[in-house]
């Protein structure tokens, strides 16, 4: 868990200090351009990982045997992963939205 938190805390501190630097040549595109790449990136991710706790969970559940924890323990990766997967696809729809809705707000669109 350590390692992970390190990850994703060294994602955050390289994309929060690679905006300035972008937008230091005042052209806003490029900065917006970026910023929809990344988000497109973390949600194949994220899709990548949910599908993948879906495989895991439905071995698991295969492979219970009977066992009502294994069983239980299966159905909450299966129910988790698919809370998670439709998190991070509002979010991408919420994203969406919000950039249209700016674009066309300030003549970007």
């Amino acid at each position: 868990m350590k390692k992970i938190s390190v990850f994703l805390l060294s994602g955050v501190l390289f994309l929060s200090l690679s905006l300035p630097v972008l937008a230091a040549d005042g052209d806003v595109s490029k900065v917006e351009t970026f910023i929809e790449n990344v988000i497109q990136i973390l949600v194949t991710i994220a899709g990548l990982v949910a599908a993948g706790f879906f495989v895991w969970g439905g071995i698991g559940y295969i492979t219970s045997s009977g066992n009502p924890e294994s069983l239980d323990r299966a159905k909450k990766t299966i129910l988790y992963s698919a809370i998670g997967l439709t998190i991070v696809l509002g979010a991408f729809v919420i994203t969406n939205i919000v950039n249209q809705t700016a674009g066309n707000a300030f003549g970007t669109n």
